[in-house]
């Protein structure tokens, strides 16, 4: 059962991802308002469109983020940790993880931005953060399973490897003298 902790860190994760969904909807509808009225916005607008659809590229091309955004995220954390053992901060903690380099969660918010509304991108991503949240709440306790599981089959299989090499090299220097013995005998060596 997760703890109460992180039930804190999930609704503040929650909070978090619904004010960016509902601000980057509105940024965005009135961007675009801005654009359908000022015909001199409009390459921006259309940069705007080809920096997301080269960031969805460069995602799908790598299949991970690139080494600047991991290197954003360990320096972004590192100033976020402390504030976890403050008082509420585990909640902030949670809204503040908003900002964290990720693509997934850059992704949801571009969907969120063009859901057409700050209601409508606030909800959808209390949605994505609800069902990721599930994931993050389940984690722990299937990788301390896993963990279990694994260093009984390491334990087990190691012990076994171990026992196997020890019979080959044993076999095979009792093959060795042995023909060496039967060469000799021989007159072969």
């Amino acid at each position: 059962m997760p703890s109460r902790s992180l039930w804190v860190f999930l609704a503040g994760r929650l909070a978090g991802y619904s004010v960016a969904g509902a601000a980057a909807a509105l940024a965005v509808e009135s961007f675009a308002w801005l654009t359908g009225h000022a015909v001199a916005l409009r390459p921006v607008w259309t940069l705007f469109h080809l920096a997301v659809l080269a960031w969805g590229l460069v995602l799908l091309a790598q299949a991970r983020q690139p080494a600047w955004v991991n290197a954003a995220g360990r320096s972004a954390w590192a100033r976020i940790r402390p504030l976890a053992a403050a008082r509420g901060g585990v909640f902030a903690t949670g809204a503040l993880w908003t900002f964290m380099p990720c693509g997934l969660l850059y992704s949801a918010l571009l969907v969120a931005s063009l859901s057409g509304g700050a209601l409508q991108g606030a909800l959808s991503m209390a949605l994505f953060a609800a069902g990721s949240g599930v994931s993050l709440a389940l984690a722990p306790t299937l990788l301390a399973r896993l963990r279990g599981a694994g260093d009984r089959l390491r334990q087990d299989w190691g012990t076994r490897a171990a026992g196997a090499l020890l019979a080959l090299t044993a076999a095979w220097a009792l093959w060795a003298d042995l023909a060496a013995r039967v060469a000799a005998w021989c007159g072969l060596a």
